[in-house]
């Protein structure tokens, strides 16, 4: 009895001091959620209601928020399109939005949004910079009549990939119901899939609808490449440069998910075939930057060659993943092992890649700078300091993600941005001084814009302020969702008549499984769910895709 007795002390015990640390760590996260929660809107409002003009943003300011820099110093009227500006802040505060359910943030990123609008070309897309001075030195043909200038749309940096992906985002999050956000969204992804050549490719910028050409695979030319081919409008021609081909596959499938439409699905397997066209044949069967007409590598700015780029072609590997992660269509995973052994014997002896290679001799190509005038050379001793002339190897990565992707039997789920860990929360947390900014100090670095700063000057970066404010709803969302599936809770219908008390157990192919207290397991198509369940399912689903 005596032993019994002890034993079911122990027990007891145990079950006590489990207990106790089950309460001491859910406290903590909840503690910790207060502070980020807190945290975030301390931030946010600083942002929002000292350092918007027009609702937007550029890349960095100086503290007092006199001096401000896009690609060089901006005016009070100028805000940037292109990554970080505008739609990269008011993205963050879209997830800032959905971890919180505040309307403070959503009314931010509609402000944000309607800046965008404002800017929006008569061409359907944006360019880097909005001006809201109609005589201003960058103002252009905006689609209200109030700007004067060029018209030309550009993808070039992600410019209007990421503007249509926020104005995209902020019509979902505003149920399709903001008539002017909704018709800018339309009206920037009719523009979008009307640039989009016969052969799937893209132009680097448009002013209307593009012209049909033939269709032609990729091909070395036929002539002195480094004398002869030059086209002046190399940004009317087929363009992989700085990624805009992935950014376009970003943007193609975000508008999917939101609109009942077929076109950007169709459009974006339309792309995946233009990337497995433009491989460049053997003994380079990687991707340049541009291509002309017939398919062949061209001359960009003066000291963007003709070549097989390494960076574009990891870049490439990467759409076809995430095109084939969307279609479940294996065909657009066939370029990828002869690209890969091509980028692993043509690593530089540091490890990593050059920009460019020389076309057949695969010898990697830079250039000499005199004043304005570039020379072709194979030493790299001396290379321009504005150009990114290397870059670094992601071919193990690519080659692990392409392993994944070949062994599934169908598409895979697509990467979700990472959840902070406690250190990493912390951190951010402790970095945000008392008037809700996250100042970064210049190290000599090179900035995005190239902002001209002198060493150990204090600045804030949008770029900063945009990371963190995801990263604490990215945290909060994670909170949310371990309250919401480790336990039973009320999920409700559309319609609010039916509800029922389960505990989520899975998320797949547009069904949630549920298991009632009585252990039933219940399926429930996701789209019959309320708008708050569907909500916390895309926190929790492992299915990226529809």
């Amino acid at each position: 009895m005596l032993r019994n007795a002890i034993f079911c002390s122990g027990i007891l015990a145990s079950l006590a001091i489990g207990i106790a640390e089950a309460q001491e760590t859910a406290s903590a996260g909840s503690t910790l959620k207060a502070e980020a929660t807190e945290a975030m809107k301390r931030a946010a409002a600083y942002y929002y209601n000292n350092v918007a003009t027009h609702g937007g943003y550029v890349y960095h300011y100086s503290l007092d928020l006199k001096e401000r820099w896009g690609e060089g110093r901006a005016t009070p009227d100028q805000i940037w399109v292109q990554p970080p500006g505008t739609p990269t802040v008011g993205m963050a505060y879209l997830k800032a939005y959905q971890a919180t359910d505040d309307a403070f943030f959503l009314q931010a990123a509609v402000d944000a949004a309607r800046a965008l609008a404002y800017g929006q070309l008569e061409s359907g897309g944006w360019t880097n910079c909005i001006d809201f001075n109609p005589r201003g030195e960058r103002s252009a043909k905006y689609r209200n009549g109030r700007g004067n200038g060029k018209n030309y749309s550009s993808l070039d940096d992600g410019q209007t990939q990421a503007a249509l992906q926020f104005m995209i985002a902020t019509d979902k999050a505003l149920g399709l119901k903001a008539d002017d956000i909704h018709q800018s969204a339309i009206i920037g992804l009719d523009a979008l899939l009307a640039a989009q050549f016969p052969n799937g490719g893209f132009p680097q910028v448009w002013d209307g609808p593009v012209e049909a050409r033939p269709v032609k695979p990729a091909r070395y030319p036929d002539h002195d490449w480094r004398t002869e081919g030059r086209v002046k409008a190399y940004w009317e021609m087929y363009t992989l440069n700085d990624n805009v081909t992935g950014y376009v596959a970003r943007t193609l499938i975000e508008a999917d998910r939101a609109y009942d439409d077929p076109r950007p699905k169709k459009a974006l397997r339309k792309l995946g075939d233009f990337l497995l066209l433009a491989q460049m044949p053997e003994p380079q069967p990687g991707w340049a930057q541009q291509y002309n007409q017939e398919m062949q590598p061209i001359w960009a700015r003066k000291f963007e060659p003709p070549g097989v780029s390494g960076d574009e072609t990891q870049e490439v590997i990467e759409t076809l993943l995430t095109i084939h992660t969307v279609t479940g269509d294996r065909k657009y995973l066939q370029p990828i092992p002869s690209a890969l052994d091509w980028l692993e014997r043509s690593q530089l002896p540091d490890g990593r890649l050059a920009r460019y290679y020389e076309l057949k001799t695969n010898r990697p190509l830079y250039m000499t700078r005199r004043g304005d005038t570039y020379s072709l050379t194979h030493d790299d001793s001396n290379l321009p300091s504005h150009y990114g002339w290397k870059t670094a190897s992601r071919i193990d990565l690519l080659r692990d993600q392409y392993k994944r992707h070949s062994a599934a039997g169908a598409s895979v789920a697509m990467t979700k941005e990472g959840i902070p860990t406690r250190e990493e929360l912390e951190s951010i947390l402790d970095q945000l001084d008392d008037q809700g900014r996250w100042v970064s100090v210049y190290g000599g670095e090179r900035l995005i814009g190239q902002a001209k700063m002198t060493p150990g000057s204090p600045y804030l970066a949008s770029a900063v302020f945009s990371q963190n404010l995801s990263r604490l709803a990215n945290y909060v969302l994670n909170v949310e969702r371990a309250d919401s599936t480790s336990q039973s809770r009320t999920w409700h219908d559309r319609t609010g008549k039916f509800s029922i008390e389960a505990e989520l157990i899975q998320v797949q192919d547009a069904i949630a499984k549920l298991r009632r207290a009585d252990g039933k397991i219940v399926t429930v198509p996701i789209d019959q769910l309320s708008d708050a369940d569907q909500q916390i399912l895309k926190s929790t689903s492992a299915d990226a895709h529809r």
